[in-house]
C-alpha cells in the first residue's frame, strides 16, 4: 500500500478510537467531530493512493464522490455518510444551541468505521492484486 495512503489510513483508525471514547464518555458533538475526520482520512487515503492531495476537504469529498462513487467503486451510501457527518459536524462546531444525541452520533461512528473497513479493504486487495501481478511478470 502507498506509504501516504497508509498514513491517512493510520489517522483515520486514530480518530475512530477516539470517537468511540467520546462516545462511551457521553461526549456527542466531540465524537461526531472525530467521526468526520476518520471519514476524512480515509477518503484522503485513496487521493493519496493516486498520488493527489488537496488543501481542501470539500476537493477531497468532491474527488472521492467523482471518481469512486460514480464509478461504482464504493456504494453510493458511502458519499450520504460523508454528506450526513459533514453537515452534522458543520452544525455542531458553527451553530448556536445545537444538540447532538445519542443515536446521532453512535450513527455517525457506525458509519465513519465502516467506511474506514470497506477503503482499507479496497486499498488492501489492491495491493494484493498488484503484487499478483507482479510476480507473474517475474
Amino acid at each position: 500500500m502507498d506509504e501516504r495512503a497508509e498514513f491517512n489510513l493510520k489517522l483515520a483508525e486514530e480518530r475512530l478510537i477516539v470517537s468511540k471514547k467520546l462516545l462511551d464518555d457521553e461526549f456527542y458533538m466531540d465524537s461526531v467531530n472525530r467521526s468526520y475526520y476518520a471519514i476524512f482520512y480515509t477518503a484522503r487515503a485513496l487521493v493519496a493512493k493516486d498520488e493527489l492531495d488537496f488543501s481542501k476537504h470539500s476537493a477531497v469529498i468532491r474527488y472521492f464522490r467523482k471518481n469512486y462513487i460514480k464509478t461504482r467503486i464504493f456504494d453510493v451510501r458511502f458519499s450520504k455518510y460523508i454528506g450526513d457527518v459533514f453537515d452534522l459536524r458543520n452544525d455542531g462546531n458553527y451553530t448556536y444551541f445545537v444538540n447532538i444525541e445519542k443515536d446521532d452520533a453512535e450513527t455517525q461512528y457506525n458509519h465513519a468505521a465502516e467506511f474506514y473497513e470497506a477503503v482499507k479493504n479496497y486499498l488492501e486487495n489492491l495491493g494484493n492484486a498488484t503484487e499478483k501481478i507482479s510476480s507473474k511478470d517475474t
